[in-house]
């Protein structure tokens, strides 16, 4: 069984969101180790009544705040949770490691205890969005505010691996994140990418899509650089509140409206859940020598619980020993360094 490890000091609401989240997981069936000030977390748990069986606190007496720029600094905090839950992987002691906290600290963690996988350029944020057509994959989600074509080509691979483990699609349809359809538009960058996965008879490409394209469910996977797709993302989040906060308003203008809304609202709310970004808890850092999650530092407890439950997933359906295979099957070891870790989030 998947043994998954949980920052307990991750996110705005820790630690209070993290032990909730992990004891849902845990009483139901779900090995979770908790990692983070033992006496804090000791106490935060004992609230809830027993502790079962399956849950554990692994000890970390130093934590990485949110608002911290301590990405270079990482290697120094040896004791922080976030530093102890990546080696719990690295040792495995644990399948999986899930953070609500620190994004920076996060990728700078995952690179330094973890590495990447031989072969990978860059790991990238695999983002789930839902759309009418099933789930689409958008990646990068913010791990790498700037990007080369051969970075794209690999986030390319690497969804396709994900979507056919995960959701079993043969051959999931890729899209490039352009200005225009025509492989002509947008930057070098983009042009130069659209060649590459042109000629990668190892995806499905479909060729450049554009924004509105990625929620329109025609495509499995949806590649951009980590700075337009956290942008994108940020864009999603605040027009869907927004659309929501107009509805409301408009429903409690006048009379015909509240009823108009009262005969809405089971619709409303369904639509509203399909789109909490609760329902996944936490994205996959695909690229990286290990199963690692971050998930939204505004995560309450059913995010928390929800993660635990996609990580431990994602080791059943074996995605990281299907990434591990194709990319040593396409691509020779990377031998150059990495920037300062820190220079690669495109940021929380």
């Amino acid at each position: 069984m998947s043994v998954i490890a949980l920052d307990g000091m991750g996110g705005d609401e820790a630690p209070q969101a993290p032990v909730e989240g992990a004891l849902v997981a845990a009483r139901e069936g779900l090995q979770v180790l908790l990692v983070g000030d033992e006496a804090v977390l000791s106490a935060e748990v004992a609230k809830h009544g027993p502790t079962p069986s399956t849950l554990r606190i692994v000890h970390a007496p130093d934590s990485i705040g949110m608002g911290e720029h301590v990405a270079r600094e990482v290697r120094r905090r040896r004791e922080s949770s976030i530093w102890i839950g990546m080696e719990l992987v690295k040792n495995g002691e644990a399948q999986s490691f899930v953070s609500m906290g620190n994004t920076g600290a996060m990728l700078a963690g995952a690179l330094l205890v973890l590495g990447r996988l031989p072969g990978v350029e860059r790991p990238g944020l695999a983002v789930m969005l839902p759309t009418p057509g099933g789930p689409t994959l958008l990646l990068d989600g913010g791990a790498n505010a700037e990007a080369r074509p051969s970075h794209l080509a690999q986030f390319a691979d690497m969804g396709t691996v994900y979507m056919r483990a995960m959701y079993g699609y043969e051959s999931p349809r890729v899209g490039l994140v352009s200005i225009g359809e025509e492989a002509s538009k947008g930057s070098s960058l983009i042009q130069e990418a659209h060649a590459l996965l042109k000629q990668d008879e190892s995806i499905n490409f479909a060729g450049n899509i554009e924004g509105r394209d990625v929620v329109s469910g025609n495509y499995q996977v949806a590649v951009t650089d980590g700075f337009t797709g956290n942008n994108m993302l940020k864009l999603m989040e605040g027009t869907i509140s927004m659309m929501f906060d107009i509805v409301r308003s408009s429903a409690e203008g006048s009379l015909r409206g509240r009823l108009g809304g009262a005969l809405l609202l089971p619709t409303l709310r369904e639509a509203r859940l399909r789109l909490d970004y609760r329902r996944y808890g936490a994205v996959p850092l695909l690229g990286v020598n290990g199963e690692v999650f971050i998930g939204h530092g505004r995560s309450d407890a059913e995010a928390v619980a929800n993660a635990v439950r996609g990580a431990a997933e994602v080791d059943r359906h074996g995605v990281l020993d299907e990434l591990r295979k194709a990319i040593a099957a396409r691509y020779r070891p990377v031998t150059d360094e990495l920037e300062t870790p820190d220079a690669l989030a495109a940021g929380e």
